[in-house]
């Protein structure tokens, strides 16, 4: 009696994230994906033609399982402003709760390849971008809106990706990893910057 048994698509993906996150693309092979999830290399070649391909579906599905928080704050019926404090929030609450996803993207941007940053930037945050990128150029006409989104992003990303340090940092407090008052805070010093 075989070991093996049968998993879905998504199965295999939900798996495969945390290893992804924690290795990074070049690190982990589809044996050990195999090994992992429970299945034959075959099976696994089955479902994914290539690592690469399983790589950015995983990536797709870890993005997906937040999109739709995003979604609703980009489309909420309010100001330009209150859209952007309520996306900023989500994605706090996102980057804070989900460690293999930023972890995810901190590695693929560690690693440079341009072949899967172009597949991400196509199929992962292509429209992530350009939704805050056109809130913007909504909030303002003052200021270049890709480099506001950029800043948007970085501030919120980098302040997780700094935490192991800056919790040694003069001035330090617990409440500064809590996703609500980075938001908060975030919100309040972009709209100094673009007032």
């Amino acid at each position: 009696m075989s070991n093996y048994k049968q998993h879905t698509k998504e199965e295999i993906l939900a798996a495969t994230i945390p290893l992804f996150a924690e290795k990074g693309y070049a690190r982990v092979s589809m044996r050990e994906i195999a090994r992992t999830v429970g299945l034959k290399a075959a099976s696994l070649y089955h479902h994914f033609p290539d690592k690469q391909t399983l790589y950015i579906e995983a990536t797709v599905q870890a993005y997906n399982k937040h999109a739709d928080l995003v979604i609703k704050a980009f489309t909420l019926k309010a100001s330009p402003e209150l859209r952007l404090r309520h996306v900023i929030e989500k994605m706090c609450k996102i980057v804070y709760d989900d460690d293999n996803f930023r972890r995810l993207l901190e590695r693929e941007i560690l690693d440079g390849d341009e072949t899967r940053l172009q597949l991400l930037a196509n199929h992962v945050f292509g429209d992530f971008f350009r939704n805050i990128n056109e809130l913007c150029q909504e909030l303002t006409s003052n200021l270049d809106p890709h480099l506001l989104t950029v800043s948007i992003i970085s501030l919120i990303i980098h302040h997780y990706q700094i935490t192991p340090i800056r919790t040694f940092m003069p001035g330090f407090k617990p409440s500064h990893n809590d996703p609500e008052v980075l938001a908060r805070h975030i919100f309040q010093l972009l709209k100094n910057g673009y007032a």
